[in-house]
């Protein structure tokens, strides 16, 4: 039954529906044994039963996509944001040795198209496939005079389960153990609002200009998705201590590196000549005229998980990450000076 005076008032209920229903594949694509029923009820159910841990702790995560969606709006392109959305979640989760669970995303627009919407809701499915976790439920508002033209908002929020004697919180970190980075994909979703003053999402012809310096199209390059690092985690703890592991996001290596000291006096000294910086960075420091301090104060840099490993780990740490594929590196240590050394 369709209503009227809602309508009137700009949300097309009928809309709602459909793009629920088109959901429904994309989530049931997610899910394992321990979910219980489908969408469409008003909570997501999901079953520890079948775990068998003897002192299980629950971890949770919430974040967004932020500004890199004004990318999205001008390439009318909306298959890969969802991925960045699950994997700002996730992330952090996998961060405490937790593996994921379930994840539930939250969609706002000013008006509600279900084939674009299906697009979102596709993406968020495929980063909850690659994080190996359940889409057990979500949130799509339709809010008319909120959101510009064709604009929404985008945000998410994951549970993941760890037991308790194997939680990573860098508790045991000291001076001398070994910074071991995982590469990134790109900006992933981070420093947007720096990237927009370069990159202006409003010049169409900029966005589908081919960089011979990046590969492809610069509108392309930064709606790369956000990798996802929960198998390559989980995989690497069963091999290796992990003492610690900072989730390179907004704040970037000086912000969040240092979160995962258990002390003040300790400190971090990185050499930026461990590795390559990837050609955007590269592209964003010189267009920009960015100091290098406030480029490592914003951006990831080329480094999307930074693990600590107590330094007699180290070199198998990298041996086990270059076995599964990660193109891993010894980019610093841990000492005992406060604050975080770039060199």
């Amino acid at each position: 039954m369709s209503n009227k005076a809602y309508t009137q008032a700009g949300v097309n209920v009928e809309a709602g529906y459909e793009a629920t229903e088109r959901y429904k594949a994309h989530a049931k694509s997610t899910h394992d044994k321990n979910v219980l029923g489908g969408l469409g009820s008003f909570g997501g159910f999901y079953t520890l039963e079948n775990f068998k841990y003897k002192k299980p702790v629950l971890v949770a995560g919430t974040d967004g996509v932020g500004t890199k969606l004004k990318y999205a709006f001008a390439m009318d392109k909306f298959n890969t944001v969802g991925i960045d959305c699950v994997a700002m979640c996730v992330n952090d989760v996998v961060c405490q040795g937790a593996k994921p669970l379930f994840f539930l995303d939250y969609l706002a627009t000013g008006k509600l198209v279900p084939e674009q919407a299906e697009l979102i809701v596709a993406g968020i499915a495929e980063g909850c496939r690659q994080a190996g976790c359940s889409l057990i439920g979500g949130e799509t508002a339709e809010m008319p005079g909120f959101y510009g033209g064709g604009e929404f908002d985008l945000a998410g929020f994951s549970t993941g389960i760890v037991e308790k004697s194997e939680i990573i919180n860098g508790a045991n970190i000291k001076s001398g153990d070994v910074l071991v980075g995982l590469p990134s994909s790109g900006a992933h979703s981070n420093g947007f609002s720096l990237i927009r003053k370069l990159f202006d999402p409003a010049d169409i012809t900029l966005l589908n200009t081919y960089s011979q310096e990046l590969g492809g199209k610069i509108g392309d390059i930064l709606l790369t998705p956000t990798r996802i690092y929960v198998k390559q985690i989980l995989s690497l703890m069963e091999k290796v201590n992990l003492k610690g592991i900072a989730h390179i996001t907004g704040g970037g290596f000086i912000e969040n590196i240092p979160r995962i000291l258990p002390s003040k006096d300790l400190g971090i000294r990185v050499n930026l000549n461990s590795y390559k910086l990837p050609p955007l960075f590269e592209l964003i420091l010189q267009k920009g005229a960015i100091d290098k301090n406030d480029a490592y104060n914003t951006f990831n840099m080329g480094i999307g998980m930074v693990i600590a490993v107590d330094s007699k780990n180290a070199d198998k740490l990298v041996k086990e990450a270059n076995i599964i594929g990660e193109k891993a590196v010894i980019i610093g240590e841990v000492t005992n000076k406060a604050g975080i050394v770039l060199e």
